[in-house]
């Protein structure tokens, strides 16, 4: 008789702690076995990279010693999942799966409708949970933001005490250098697993969080204040939940006018973190947003004739607007820049260059250790312009310069080729004449390139694109659904923890700080 088992299917929650399906599967009463599938079928596709799995990999290695702690390490196969399930149901009676419902990208989506299709026909019950603040099946927006709170409110689950062993080969984690994830990463990863996430975490609540606010736009200083946790909860080491009763029981620490300094980042802090959620929500509601403009009269827009040669020239950081260039480089490098930076990388494609935001947004999804399908196609959108329901934000790559770069530091670590050039022209090299570029050794077109476009022009001409689909008939009535289906009820929506008191003007106390116990 084969033997009674309980699945959890690991996916994007590389944790043990505050799981729910971990949790549910082990008060079942059956014996569990906690399963990551790498699936080659989604390496294939054009978002995946080596570097996610470098990151995963990490989380992979110290989650099943975590596990074995408990009695049973974590099992890895792979192959596509369904035959993995059917392999297993070869050995054992299956009785129940469970996994966190994943907001995914459409591949997702159909291997997820697949596993439920198979589950009905076996007889076997598939249990899957919440993520986060994603609300699955949502029938109105305007109870999101409510639902999202409650759910932050909640306790945080415990990690089990202990598993029953099941005798079965763990597998082999595929090596990070396996051909399977595809071709090298042209820089280095940040360090995965739930170690490295309690860490930042921690060092991010009592030293770097301190100037979140005033550092969050500026690339190079924003490494080091803002949180660093994206990645961490892009693959699940952290759940916001737990992040945000961190940061409520940091604020009950804090006192005085240095109190107040932390609490206002602090704030802003968890602000962002509800936001991430609003955006990751959009894709729950409207998966096809991954390959289709929110407003469907966008389209129509058709790629820059030159987009081949633009793409090229924008993917390498050779479009000879210094700050573009940095910042591409730096994340082609690195695998994360702040946010305003990855907008102004966006915005400058597809308006100044006017490229497809789904090539770009491939490209990107690659770069990026912290690759969240629902936040990366909602930003790509709105960042293009193509919402309907957004204003329209075009950067000005100079000022931007300026702006966070005024000493064009970040601009010479990054672009070399500019490092003797002056910082009066370091933002605008082309407007050297000849004899400053022989004495600055950047001769312009050949040691860093002309601007690839001109930015009045392409701005203007970029903006006649927009207007003119936006005068298209019917497109007020359209933009109108997609705001009733994925728009924002609040300027800022609520974070369910940092909830100001009307007579005190206080934080809300909390009674929760993370450690890796």
């Amino acid at each position: 008789m084969k033997k009674k088992i309980s699945l959890v299917w690991f996916k994007r929650d590389l944790r043990l702690h505050d799981h729910t399906p971990l949790a549910a599967a082990c008060a079942s009463g059956m014996p569990v076995l906690p399963l990551y599938v790498v699936e080659p079928g989604y390496w294939l596709q054009p978002f995946a990279s080596r570097r996610h799995w470098h990151f995963i990999h990490d989380c992979l290695i110290e989650l099943r010693s975590d596990f074995a702690k408990l009695g049973q390490p974590l099992i890895v196969r792979t192959g596509p999942v369904l035959d993995v399930f059917k392999n297993l149901k070869n050995s054992f009676e299956i009785i129940s799966i469970y996994g966190h419902e994943e907001t995914s990208n459409l591949w997702g989506y159909q291997r997820d409708r697949n596993v439920r299709s198979w589950c009905r026909r076996q007889g076997i019950s598939l249990y899957e949970y919440p993520t986060n603040g994603i609300v699955r099946c949502l029938h109105n927006r305007d109870i999101w933001a409510k639902i999202r709170s409650q759910r932050m409110l909640a306790d945080v689950i415990p990690k089990p005490h202990s598993l029953s062993p099941i005798s079965l080969p763990f597998g082999d984690i595929p090596t990070k250098d396996d051909a399977l994830f595809g071709s090298s990463i042209p820089g280095h990863t940040q360090i995965g697993g739930r170690r490295a996430a309690v860490k930042t975490l921690n060092t991010f609540l009592t030293d770097r969080g301190s100037q979140y606010l005033y550092r969050l736009s500026a690339p190079g200083l924003s490494e080091i204040y803002c949180s660093r946790l994206s990645t961490h909860l892009a693959w699940g080491t952290l759940s916001t939940k737990e992040i945000l009763k961190s940061v409520g029981k940091r604020c009950q620490q804090l006192n005085g006018t240095d109190g107040k300094i932390w609490k206002r980042n602090l704030s802003a802090f968890v602000s962002r973190l509800a936001w991430r959620c609003h955006f990751i929500q959009k894709m729950e509601d409207s998966p096809q947003i991954e390959t289709h403009s929110m407003h469907p009269a966008f389209d129509c827009l058709l790629p820059a004739a030159n987009g081949d040669v633009f793409f090229s020239a924008w993917s390498a950081g050779q479009t000879g607007y210094p700050f573009i260039d940095a910042c591409m480089r730096n994340l082609i490098t690195e695998g994360w820049i702040t946010f305003r930076m990855r907008a102004m990388l966006v915005s400058f494609a597809s308006y100044h260059l006017g490229l497809d935001w789904r090539c770009t947004g491939h490209f990107l999804a690659r770069l990026f250790t912290d690759y969240e399908p629902g936040i990366h196609y909602s930003q790509l959108q709105m960042q293009s312009g193509i919402t309907g329901i957004n204003v329209v934000r075009i950067y000005n790559p100079v000022k931007q310069s300026m702006d966070h770069d005024p000493d064009g530091t970040f601009i010479r670590n990054w672009v070399p080729e500019l490092e003797a050039v002056t910082t009066m022209w370091v933002h605008e090299p082309a407007k050297m004449n000849a004899q400053m570029q022989q004495k600055s050794g950047c001769v312009i077109g050949q040691h860093y390139p002309s601007p690839i476009v001109d930015h009045k022009i392409a701005v203007q001409a970029a903006r006649a694109r927009i207007n003119a689909v936006r005068k298209t008939a019917g497109f007020r009535d359209d933009a109108a659904k997609v705001y009733a289906k994925l728009g924002s009820r609040k300027r800022r929506p609520s974070g369910g923890i940092l909830k100001s008191n009307p007579n005190k003007n206080k934080l809300q106390q909390l009674s929760f700080f993370l450690d890796n116990t």
